[in-house]
């Protein structure tokens, strides 16, 4: 992994987000890099789930899974389309992305006690619009899948 998550990247005004806000103390503080530190390709984030994140007990509640692929899907947009346009993640103008749509599939219980590993891989990339598919697993499992339609952040949000 790279040394600098993509969130803390981010301009002061756009790092509050409860999934990966480094200014949001109570939030999950995912961070998002480069898998193999190979920039232009797959993304990686690690979570591990806490015991209030509990849906029956040994198991993660599935809305945890939905915020983090949520949050690594759009660092991971942000990421890619800085990379496309040969900028540095953060620079001005800053270029975020939210999401417009979010499809997940739960494939198998998720453990409480292990450490997930979130990869993204883009299939499609513009300007202004990003799909990333994730896939979330522990223990070498894959646990869910998700589909994440990032599209650029409306200059009226910064």
């Amino acid at each position: 992994m790279t040394e600098t998550a993509f969130q803390d990247c981010y301009i002061q005004s756009l790092i509050h987000c409860y999934g990966c806000g480094k200014n949001n103390p109570e939030g999950h503080q995912l961070k998002s890099y480069w898998l193999d530190n190979y920039e232009g390709s797959k993304t990686i984030a690690q979570f591990t789930p806490k015991p209030y994140h509990t849906a029956i007990p040994g198991f993660v509640y599935g809305g945890l899974l939905a915020s983090l692929i949520d949050c690594h899907g759009t660092g991971s947009a942000a990421a890619i389309v800085h990379y496309k346009n040969d900028l540095a993640i953060g620079s001005d103008p800053s270029v975020r992305f939210v999401t417009a749509a979010l499809n997940i599939n739960y494939l198998a219980p998720t453990p409480i006690n292990k450490q997930l590993e979130l990869i993204g891989e883009f299939r499609h990339i513009k300007d202004n619009k990003v799909i990333v598919d994730i896939t979330v697993s522990a223990n070498n499992i894959m646990c869910a899948k998700g589909e994440v339609i990032a599209v650029k952040m409306s200059a009226t949000f910064l």
